[in-house]
């Protein structure tokens, strides 16, 4: 199990190298490989597991039975998923999760938590907190790129976002073409004629997910 890229995670600040060994094994980790595209959780599960991304990424997913999908998040190398339900054990998922490539997760059973010490319990509790926190933040920066009705206006919110994030106009996005139709809930095709477009306006230029912003407007 990779302690190494955990031990330097929220959820263990200021625990020691020894105490994170002891709350793994009280937490019950568990590592598990899958294969790009496996569903790791589907919609209606229950789970008592905080996850970690060890390796690879995930997406959160909101798939209806008509077919269709939107993407909700990218859970990279070093992040949490599942965090929320992992407290709220009586709460079905109202979302699926699916490997975006070949992964490996960490799995810790949250049931646990309450049998710790009252010092460690309260320092996880209160990291947990952290990673809730930022992951709502990001959930809610979602719903400004999807708030404008224009796709441009929404490529735009998100690209801008990025730049603030990675602090430059050249940047590289964590989605494919298709899963950044899905996460700005736009058709592939339409967002392809967008892109095409701000490249012709000056605003950007683009090769798959690489990006420079070469404008402001």
């Amino acid at each position: 199990m990779k302690n190494s890229i955990l031990s330097t995670s929220v959820l263990f600040s200021g625990f020691d190298e020894s105490e994170i060994n002891k709350l793994l094994q009280s937490l019950h980790a568990c590592e598990k490989r899958f294969r790009k595209g496996t569903m790791i959780f589907t919609a209606g599960d229950i789970s008592d597991n905080l996850c970690f991304v060890a390796d690879g990424s995930v997406t959160i997913e909101s798939n209806d039975i008509w077919g269709n999908r939107t993407i909700l998040n990218l859970v990279g190398k070093g992040q949490f998923f599942a965090e929320s339900y992992a407290l709220l054990t009586d709460v079905p998922m109202l979302v699926d999760v699916c490997a975006n490539e070949e992964c490996s997760i960490i799995f810790l059973d949250m049931r646990k938590i309450y049998l710790l010490d009252s010092e460690s319990k309260a320092k996880l509790l209160n990291n947990l907190l952290m990673i809730t926190a930022r992951k709502n933040l990001h959930l809610s920066g979602r719903s400004f790129h999807t708030a404008p009705r224009q796709v441009r206006g929404r490529v735009m919110s998100y690209l801008n976002s990025v730049s603030i994030q990675k602090k430059s106009c050249e940047f590289d996005i964590p989605f494919d073409r298709q899963q950044l139709a899905d996460y700005l809930n736009v058709e592939r095709s339409v967002l392809s004629n967008e892109l095409s477009k701000m490249q012709k306006d000056g605003l950007i230029k683009c090769r798959k997910n690489h990006f420079i912003i070469t404008a402001e407007k």
